[in-house]
């Protein structure tokens, strides 16, 4: 994806400002989970059964997890296809790009985060522990105050017509 915007797409400030904090959780909070999802992967019956949320231990609720895991997955490379020149991780203010309103965007202004949390709430479905469950509310936070600092930029950029997309289309689903 780098090569067909020219650019490396991580945009997060790295700075000490209030968006610079929030890109920095989102990355430590990806690095936890992928040390967490290893931990899983080498050491399932230690780490499984610590913290576990037995309510949720049934065959149905894994499969459910799994499912939304690969949906999400195929949901936000599609997502990110859609988007083409205009997808970045963060806020470019050197760059200006289209408002895509098509695809995906017909249903979500966010689907890339619709289907991150789509992901997390699998993840925790799949293994169901009290840390998946933080990840889950934390990364969940996170894309909240970063949907709400792009929704204030995106209607900077594009004005009206933004205005007009958010009228018509919701922030993470539209029924139609």
């Amino acid at each position: 994806m780098a090569k067909q915007i020219g650019k490396n797409p991580d945009v997060l400030p790295k700075d000490d400002s209030a968006y610079g904090l929030v890109g920095l959780y989102f990355k430590l909070i990806l690095f936890a989970l992928f040390i967490y999802t290893m931990l899983l992967l080498f050491f399932p019956k230690e780490i499984f059964s610590a913290f576990k949320i037995n309510v949720l231990e049934y065959d149905i609720f894994q499969y459910t997890g799994i499912i939304s895991m690969i949906f999400a997955l195929t949901w936000v490379i599609i997502a990110q296809l859609q988007m083409k020149n205009s997808w970045r991780i963060g806020i470019d203010n050197s760059a200006k790009t289209e408002l895509v309103t098509h695809g995906l965007f017909r249903f979500s202004r966010n689907p890339i985060f619709l289907g991150m949390t789509i992901s997390l709430i699998g993840f925790f479905l799949a293994f169901p522990t009290v840390i998946a469950f933080a990840f889950l509310l934390t990364g969940n936070i996170l894309m909240q105050i970063q949907i709400r600092l792009e929704e204030e930029f995106l209607l900077k950029e594009h004005g009206e017509i933004y205005k007009t997309y958010k009228k018509t289309v919701k922030r993470m689903f539209t029924f139609y």
